[in-house]
């Protein structure tokens, strides 16, 4: 099977809508914009940075980057805490 060849899958892509991409390859222009409003679309949907990051074969800090440049409001560390804050 060659890179360019579809994945065994039927060439379905990951939950961002993004395939993996070459994390040495510079993303610019229009590709990074879609990129961007996918990873954005994917972080409001729930998934984590990490995740996405993974999904799209990319680094976490260029996936943050991406989601930063986009202003997106960064959801804090750990998740829901039990119980109320006192």
């Amino acid at each position: 099977m060659t890179p360019e060849s579809n994945p065994p899958d039927g060439g379905a892509s990951d939950a961002a809508g993004a395939a993996k991409t070459d994390p040495n390859r510079q993303v610019r222009g229009d590709e990074r914009r879609e990129l961007t409003e996918r990873v954005t679309a994917a972080y409001d949907q729930g998934r984590s940075i990490r995740d996405i990051a993974s999904g799209i074969g990319r680094s976490y800090g260029f996936v943050h980057r991406l989601l930063a440049e986009a202003g997106v409001d960064f959801r804090t560390r750990g998740g829901a805490r039990k119980g109320g804050r006192k």
